[in-house]
């Protein structure tokens, strides 16, 4: 049977530019400037944030990201192009007869989802998905020490290694 890697999107949903004042200092600095490069600064500020955001996913996804960010675009009155949203696919499929291995995953792939400093209500749904994963998998192995009869560990020390200091 061959089990396809089911792709979610961690996403930073587009913007359009925002006309509102950062503080005292942003109004002198923007008094000063024209409106079309008021929003020639917030599509540049706008391209920087999103391709942060989604770098961080990348950065933490372990390898499970597929095919790498792709964005949406604003043009700018400069007529350059400007990222204005964009999204990551990771590959969130359980392991198949690996409990173990999906835990691990699963946290993988919420680490890679609450990466960015602010992550969108899709990242967030992603992580609450990939709880629910790591949920179901540490239930199986639990099912599977019960069946093999082995004393069923706690789930955190099913994952974790241990040291033993003796003085």
């Amino acid at each position: 049977m061959n089990i396809s890697p089911s792709p979610l999107s961690l996403h930073n949903p587009p913007i359009g530019l925002q006309k509102h004042s950062r503080g005292p200092e942003s109004n002198q600095s923007q008094g000063t400037l024209s409106t079309g490069e008021n929003d020639i600064v917030e599509l540049q500020n706008r391209d920087r944030e999103v391709r942060n955001h989604e770098q961080a996913h990348i950065a933490a996804s372990g390898g499970l990201s597929r095919g790498g960010a792709s964005f949406s675009y604003q043009r700018g009155s400069d007529g350059k192009l400007y990222a204005v949203g964009g999204e990551v696919s990771i590959d969130t499929s359980p392991v198949p007869s690996n409990p173990q291995a999906t835990i691990q995953k699963a946290q993988q792939i919420r680490a890679a989802a609450l990466a960015p400093a602010d992550p969108s209500a899709q990242d967030r749904a992603v992580a609450t998905s990939a709880n629910s994963m790591e949920a179901t998998a540490r239930q199986e192995l639990q099912q599977k020490a019960k069946e093999n009869g082995t004393p069923s560990e706690r789930p955190s020390e099913a994952l974790s290694s241990r040291i033993d200091l003796f003085v």
